[in-house]
């Protein structure tokens, strides 16, 4: 479908022919027409569908086409980062270039006294659309600075990565705080159970768009190696030593391991740099700046950054650890092969993570190539070993894992209660 099938005002369509967009994608195609007719909508799409044209086109068509308060806060949409709130506002100029009187302001963290008094200032002037993150909008609302009484649709893009960093509690302080009669629209890559309830409590009989996960580019090469956990570092050692290895993102689900591969990286000589939530904003936005204009060659980074970053030129992604969900998998290694380049991915299985690894293979419905280890890396773990079973008869899913015991019979199926171990991301 083509957008100018759609009931977006003219000068919106007179922005997105100026910026050759032409035809929708499919989130937008199915959203954009519910978001028109006044509807709530849960949109569960990934990183790279065109989500944010899904709910900025006809959020800024319908206030084109007029009827909402002037010199009022008509639009609240959430971001979970500083970085992804820059995102939106940017595609807010672009789409809103022709529009007269319709003005949005970025508010987060982060910041000198500046900034927040630039916020304060458009805030009071009544900007039409605030693209926030919780944090720096609790504060905003703690000080009075907001009216929030006239606020016609709230966004919250990215949720799943929102409530995975804690804002549970702020969306709902401040959702509490806007009219009833509100449109809400609600974005997230995953729908587990904390995205459903969330759901239920803001959305109004929500009309439900899934989006199923794309499998990986066919230009990223993907492999692995199978492996005990105090080999990884060797690998890392192994891969660098041999290669001039640039442009490379490596990935871990936990902070102490970030800092540690860095100090690792470091020792070699290797210009690299970390990126994890224990940075302030002001590091984290000098990192990406030192690692998007070339300053470093590698970056070892959490979660943070395998979604809503735009790099273009990833030549590697090193996953040093599985994540425990193909959808992550996917958003990890999507950060290479970009804008028609080649890519790699490679991932480091330890012998726990097998399963996960087994599980992304069956989603992505092919095998993934092992790399062979140095015979002096010693014994690595048997990949076949591990099996899954799809589902019990209650329709859950069971993890088995068959392990060679010398001289003994195989030992039945245990149910062992474990307490999740606490990740930092």
């Amino acid at each position: 479908m083509f957008f100018d099938e759609l009931n977006l005002s003219d000068n919106i369509l007179d922005a997105l022919y100026d910026m050759n967009f032409e035809e929708c994608t499919p989130i937008q195609e199915r959203c954009i027409p519910e978001i028109l007719k006044g509807n709530d909508v849960l949109g569960i799409a990934q990183t790279g569908t065109g989500k944010t044209a899904a709910y900025l086109l006809p959020i800024l068509s319908l206030l084109d086409q007029g009827g909402f308060p002037k010199d009022a806060v008509n639009c609240i949409i959430m971001a979970p980062t500083r970085e992804l709130a820059q995102q939106i506002d940017q595609a807010m100029q672009g789409f809103g270039y022709f529009l007269d009187g319709i003005g949005s302001v970025a508010i987060y963290g982060g910041n000198d006294g500046n900034r927040y008094d630039q916020e304060l200032k458009s805030l009071r002037l009544g900007a039409d659309i605030i693209i926030a993150t919780p944090g720096r909008l609790i504060s905003h609302l703690n000080m009075g600075n907001l009216d929030t009484r006239k606020i016609s649709f709230f966004v919250l893009d990215e949720a799943d990565r929102m409530l995975d960093m804690g804002f549970s509690e702020d969306i709902m302080t401040i959702a509490k705080k806007l009219p009833t009669n509100r449109q809400t629209i609600m974005f997230s890559a995953t729908m587990p159970q904390k995205i459903e309830e969330l759901a239920k409590t803001l959305l109004h009989t929500p009309v439900e768009v899934k989006i199923a996960v794309s499998k990986p580019a066919e230009k990223i090469h993907q492999s692995a190696y199978v492996c005990y956990e105090p080999q990884k570092l060797k690998i890392i050692h192994m891969m660098f030593k041999s290669n001039d290895l640039k442009r490379v993102i490596i990935f871990s689900g936990k902070i102490n391991k970030v800092k540690e591969i860095n100090r690792e990286l470091r020792k070699m000589h290797i210009n690299s740099g970390e990126m994890h939530s224990d940075l302030s904003q002001a590091e984290r936005d000098e990192m990406m700046f030192r690692f998007k204009s070339g300053q470093i060659d590698v970056l070892v980074a959490t979660d943070i950054l395998s979604r809503g970053i735009d790099i273009d030129d990833i030549s590697m992604v090193i996953n040093y650890d599985v994540p425990h969900d193909a959808e992550d998998y996917v958003h990890r290694i999507g950060r290479t092969a970009r804008a028609e380049r080649d890519g790699r991915a490679i991932t480091f299985v330890n012998e726990n993570d097998i399963r996960y690894f087994k599980i992304i293979e069956r989603f992505l419905e092919r095998e993934i190539e092992k790399n062979p280890m140095p015979d002096e890396f010693g014994e690595t773990p048997d990949y076949d070993s591990i099996t899954i079973k799809e589902k019990d008869k209650k329709g859950k899913k069971r993890y088995y894992g068959k392990r060679k015991r010398d001289n003994k019979k195989p030992q039945g199926n245990k149910k062992n209660k474990k307490t999740p171990a606490k990740t930092n991301k």
